[in-house]
């Protein structure tokens, strides 16, 4: 396990229920394209891979797929079995499963999670079929209003980011874009890749918003809870102040997102 992806299981450990109520609503938004992508219908065998709290999955069942799903946290996984997930708690890049296991993988916002991409998306090509289908999301370098504000919050507030935040080792890492997608994947030995960028509008109440980054939830979340009290009260004054100037619409906040979404065949 690489420091990143040891940071980042200290990030998510026992916030799965504050995930379930902020952020998993927004990654929810590219689900349906993402099986489209896997070509996830009635009887296709899926792996979701980094399932949360099981929104791919509980889409894949719905589309009459047989899902198994995997998370790295144990608090995500066992939320997952709540809602009728066959979920267990499993982390990139080794998978309990044989080689050739399934029809489809998909990967929610996973990428860009784990401390080897290029290991993690062997390790999925892995457990596919000869020509079964990889479908995966991550965000975009666009605009995403949401980490926007937090974004803009703090700099009122006058944060710094610290230095030590997790960060991936520069010689993992790759562009995230269309073409450094595709790139990556043809390098893990995936063929016919294709990466394209969609944006959606992401709507969440004030306080919803505000919460995941109380909760300790992502980059923003370390930061926040990492400040004293009067710190945190500043950073809470700017974001109310920023919200109800710039990001409210009918009484709620209006955030705009954009995800690369990408497909290859194993």
């Amino acid at each position: 396990m690489t420091s990143f992806d040891a940071s980042e299981r200290r990030m998510w450990a026992g916030r799965a229920d504050a995930y379930d109520a902020t952020f998993a609503r927004l990654c929810a938004h590219p689900v349906p394209a993402l099986l489209d992508a896997a070509a996830v219908t009635t009887g296709t065998y899926v792996l979701d891979v980094g399932t949360g709290t099981g929104t791919a999955a509980l889409a894949a069942q719905a589309r009459g797929a047989k899902v198994r799903a995997v998370d790295a946290d144990a608090g995500m996984a066992r939320l997952a079995r709540t809602r009728g997930i066959d979920a267990q708690e499993a982390a990139l890049p080794e998978l309990p499963f044989s080689d050739g296991e399934f029809d489809a993988v998909v990967a929610n916002f996973v990428l860009n999670h784990v401390g080897r991409p290029r290991t993690a998306l062997t390790e999925l090509r892995r457990v596919l079929k000869p020509g079964g289908r990889l479908a995966l999301t991550l965000w975009s370098p666009g605009r995403q209003a949401g980490m926007e504000l937090f974004g803009r919050a703090l700099q009122a507030a006058g944060v710094t980011p610290p230095p030590d935040l997790p960060r991936l080792d520069p010689a993992e890492d790759f562009p995230r874009t269309p073409e450094g997608v595709t790139g990556l994947l043809t390098e893990a030995g995936f063929t016919g890749a294709a990466c394209a960028e969609t944006r959606f509008t992401h709507r969440a109440g004030v306080e919803e918003w505000w919460s995941a980054a109380a909760a300790g939830l992502a980059t923003i979340g370390l930061i926040v809870t990492a400040q004293d009290a009067d710190t945190v009260v500043r950073i809470r004054s700017a974001y109310d102040v920023l919200a109800a100037a710039e990001y409210a619409g009918d009484g709620e906040l209006v955030l705009e997102h954009g995800a690369l979404l990408a497909s290859a065949h194993a």
